[in-house]
């Protein structure tokens, strides 16, 4: 702390002697439709100056400014003009952006939300449920620690996990596994560190932000090239290196060190890459926690422009994870039970791809070929943190994908016409080994039940194919938008997984402009997914594959909304939605929904599943914002939902992500001399969950290390509501040729007792060196004199992030 505070003093005091210093943007503006840069388009930056350029003959652009922050605004004839807000210059590493400008005659797709400076409605049309984030939004977001999952939390209709150390994503009641990822039109099936597989949450995003030009969150009405979805897509545009010089940042907060380096590789070729290590595991060693992650994470991306019509994109991610426990100085039965309940992980993952886009006569065509492994291991023994005992879990897992995929975009007397095809084929192992029931004996030593354990090991490979065409045009002078698609999913691997007539999915929306402010929109469609490798590789104790049965699940969505703009800078929308699912995996064994297993740091879906299950999702959300203008910006979003899905039985019971609703807001000001600050807060109501089955706890939880659930209840209970305050403070200092950055974040300010679902344990001794019983013996094997304890799980922890990013 006290380097800190003398780092920022001096900091200070170099920065009255360099007075004013100056930065670079640099950039594209294209033709949005058609990909050609566009020449001699008009750059007007307003901020702490007004500086006004033009693009040259490729559509790029160079400008020098004094630091700041700056709207930047375009003109160009038979273009609508475009404003961008919040654009951070200083004097460390460029700003480099790609701007799409729309025609002025026709407009189709997809419009930003601040896209015209003479704002109309019309000119506002985006897709249903769709918002954006742009990467200055996402850096300065108070708790979100440069992760874009947890800032995509304050959007609407978006709730965290079921813990505040998870980053789940739940959009419109749908479980995290429902929604798609894509970088740069490149599907990534793993977005965080620790990943749960089956699903997509995890411990911390692996995205670096300094990548992000800006991240599109669709909760309906979503384009029919992106497969698989249920819930939302998540689209992320990464953004070029500095095509002028060697440059990059050195980021240090509170739970990570990151490196990040730019530049050209030749008159056409630029590069971005990066590196990031956690010392999390330091961290939790002096705070004397039982737990000990430990990751790194890598990403680059590769722009070469091969000529003015052909360009080629290079692009990885990947992560290493590993996962331990320890025992601390003051043990306690919390700590007891995380050792015993958690798993000991080690994952690795990566996804790499290339991708070429070639424009032709009236559009353009890529072509993208990536591919994607994932291993998760994980083991659990009697005693976690010492490695001691009997092996009691084991599971060593592979997932790898190879994929092509082909788009066409072209254009027709004021059409849009959209086309493709995907092809994948796809490689899941499974190596698993879990003890079920340890032997059973009595206080005394004898045997009361032989050890139960269970061993599976499952290879399957198989390929997945996609087709897809999407239209749209405007009618009646641009106030109403017509927008329509189709598509057919097929796999080798399913039953009926190769009949394309089973999966059609039509989806149609419209949007209708009133006047120059306000219009309204609607849509249905209808979106299938494939159940998840864990369950389609699962097979049964005699060794055949048991879910070979399952189908496509299948949600139909019905959305009507509304958006009112009185100025460019200030938006307000309002949407009710209803999502009807059909054929969900329902369990075999327990008769319950894939929607009520929740989540766990290892692996969900190893079981055999029916297509029985039905689901319904209902509700409203509202949405406010106010881009920045002078010094203040602010967003507040309110979901109210009921999400409920069926079992064996047939009744509809509340699922895991079914909160009720979800508030959101985010204020931020800022100050003179570079000083801003910004508060969040969100509330929700409480998660749902399904009580220990007490008996069954007892004799399973020395074998388990946690509590058995009695499903005859599921979801009958509810946490209290969760609520959580997150401030952070940041001071921007300009050098001649550098930057710094100094913040502070704070996560739960007002050390609010966050509630998580309670655990089941037996009561430890005096000493805490084993359990106490109920007879002064051992305790047996069958937990018979055991105490059982179930533990309230919330906590108050603050968490506070001080760190520093340096721009050079």
């Amino acid at each position: 702390m006290k380097t800190l505070l003398s780092l920022i003093f001096i900091s200070l005091c170099f920065t009255t002697v360099f007075g004013q210093n100056t930065g670079v943007i640099t950039g594209t503006i294209k033709d949005k439709n058609l990909q050609e840069g566009l020449i001699g388009v008009v750059i007007t930056l307003t901020g702490p100056d007004t500086v006004k350029a033009m693009t040259d003959i490729n559509g790029e652009f160079n400008i020098t400014a004094p630091v700041g922050r700056y709207n930047l605004e375009t003109y160009y004839i038979g273009y609508k003009d475009f404003i961008s807000y919040n654009i951070n210059v200083n004097s460390g590493n460029a700003q480099v952006i790609e701007i799409e400008l729309q025609d002025d005659v026709e407009e189709f797709g997809e419009v930003t939300i601040n896209a015209s400076k003479s704002v109309r409605a019309t000119d506002m049309v985006t897709p249903l449920a769709t918002q954006k984030l742009t990467a200055e939004e996402i850096k300065a977001s108070p708790g979100g620690n440069f992760d874009v999952s947890k800032v995509i939390q304050v959007l609407p209709g978006v709730a965290g996990g079921s813990t505040p150390n998870r980053n789940d994503i739940i959009v419109r009641g749908g479980g995290p596994s429902e929604n798609v990822y894509y970088l740069d039109g490149i599907e990534i099936p793993v977005l965080n560190h620790f990943q749960t597989q089956g699903a997509s949450g995890g411990a911390a995003g692996i995205l670096n932000v300094s990548f992000i030009r800006e991240v599109q969150l669709t909760s309906s009405a979503f384009d029919s090239r992106y497969d698989n979805a249920l819930a939302s897509t998540i689209v992320i545009q990464q953004r070029n290196g500095n095509p002028n010089k060697l440059s990059g940042n050195i980021r240090l907060s509170g739970s990570e060190a990151a490196v990040t380096l730019e530049g050209p590789l030749g008159k056409k070729t630029t590069f971005l890459a990066s590196a990031r290590r956690s010392y999390l595991q330091f961290l939790f060693q002096l705070l004397d926690l039982p737990i000990r992650p430990d990751y790194w994470d890598f990403q680059y991306k590769i722009n070469h422009k091969i000529n003015a019509k052909t360009e080629l994109n290079f692009i990885g991610i990947g992560a290493i994870d590993n996962f331990k426990l320890a025992i601390p100085e003051e043990a306690d039965a919390n700590t007891e039970y995380i050792n015993r309940a958690n798993p000991l992980i080690k994952q690795w993952n990566y996804t790499v791809g290339a991708s070429l886009k070639r424009l032709i006569n009236k559009g353009y065509f890529t072509v993208a070929l990536s591919r994607n492994m994932f291993f998760n291991g994980a083991d659990r023994y009697e005693d976690n943190a010492t490695l001691g005992g009997n092996k009691l879990f084991s599971l060593k897992s592979f997932e790898t994908e190879n994929k092509l995929r082909i788009d066409f975009n072209q254009f027709f007397s004021g059409w849009k016409f959209s086309y493709g095809l995907s092809a994948q084929y796809v490689k899941y192992d499974l190596d698993l080994f879990n003890t079920v029931q340890d032997e059973l004996q009595d206080s005394v030593g004898n045997v009361i039940a032989p050890a139960i354990s269970f061993e599976s090991k499952s290879a399957i490979e198989f390929y997945k194919f996609g087709v897809y065409s999407h239209l749209s045009k405007y009618f009646f002078k641009e106030k109403l938008l017509i927008t329509g698609g189709l598509r057919s999913d097929m796999n080798t691997f399913t039953e009926t997984g190769n009949n394309p007539f089973k999966t059609i999915s039509p989806r149609i929306s419209s949007s209708y402009a009133f006047n120059d402010k306000w219009n309204i929109s609607a849509s249905v469609g209808s979106y299938y997914k494939l159940p998840v490798y864990t369950a389609l590789g699962f097979r049964d104790s005699t060794g055949n594959l048991a879910n070979k049965g399952l189908e496509y699940i299948n949600s139909i969505h019905y959305t009507i909304g509304t958006q009112f703009i009185p100025r460019n800078d200030l938006r307000f929308t309002f949407e009710t939605f209803y999502k009807d699912y059909r054929n969900y995996p329902v369990s075999i064994s327990d008769g319950i929904s894939f929607a009520n297993i929740g989540t766990d740091f290892s692996t969900v879906g190893n079981d055999s599943y029916s297509s029985v299950g039905r689901g319904r999702v209902y509700g409203f959300e509202a949405y406010m914002q106010q881009k920045l203008i002078k010094n203040l910006f602010y967003i507040l979003s309110t979901t109210v939902y009921k999400s409920e899905f069926s079992g064996v039985d047939g009744v509809f019971r509340p699922s895991t992500w079914d909160y009720g609703f979800v508030v959101s807001t985010t204020f931020g000001y800022k100050f003179k001399k570079n000083w801003d600050l910004g508060i969040k807060y969100r509330v929700s109501g409480g998660q749902p969950y399904t009580p220990f089955d007490l008996s069954a706890s007892r004799m399973n939880y020395l074998t388990t290390g946690v509590g058995t659930l009695d499903f005859a209840q599921i979801n009958e209970k509810r946490l209290p509501l969760f609520q959580q305050l997150d401030l952070r403070v940041d001071k921007k200092i300009n050098f001649k040729n550098v930057s710094l950055t100094l913040f502070l974040d704070i996560q739960n300010v007002f050390l609010y007792k966050i509630p998580s679902t309670p655990n089941y344990t037996f009561q430890r001794n005096a000493d805490n060196t084993g359990f106490e019983t109920t007879d002064g013996n051992p305790i047996a094997s069958d937990g018979s004199n055991g105490i059982p304890v179930v533990l309230e799980n919330s906590s108050a922890t603050v968490v506070p992030s001080i760190g520093f990013i340096f721009e050079f």
